[in-house]
This record gives structure tokens, sequence and C-alpha cells, in this order.
């Protein structure tokens, strides 16, 4: 039976894990208000998607 002969230290197993990690979330600006959000969503800020109204949002301004 196969036995590691010494215990992995914290800095190799560290390295090995460097590339476990969470993707960075993809992020592209609206064509119809230039405000940021995710590509094939509506856009929380004016609610169109694919030109077409898809969701009614409310004006918040406090």
């Amino acid at each position: 039976m196969a036995v590691p002969k010494r215990r992995t230290s914290k800095s190799k197993k560290r390295k090995r894990r460097t590339h476990y990690r969470a993707a960075a979330v993809a992020v592209q600006p609206c064509p119809r208000c230039g405000d940021p959000r995710r590509p094939h969503r509506v856009c929380p800020s004016c609610g169109y998607y694919a030109g077409k109204k898809e969701v009614e949002v409310e004006d918040v301004t406090a």
C-alpha cells in the first residue's frame, strides 16, 4: 500500500492549491443604458434584454 514518507508541508499544499479559486464574474455594459450587467440576463437598471422590455423596473431614488 502506498503511504507518504513525509507529511506534506503547508507551503507545498498551498502551492498546489493556488489554482483552486472561483472564476471572476463576467460583466459587460448594457447596450441600452450602459450600466454593468451579467451577460445573457435582463439588465437590472433598465429591464431590457435583446432590445425588448422584459421587466418593469421601479425607479429607486432615495
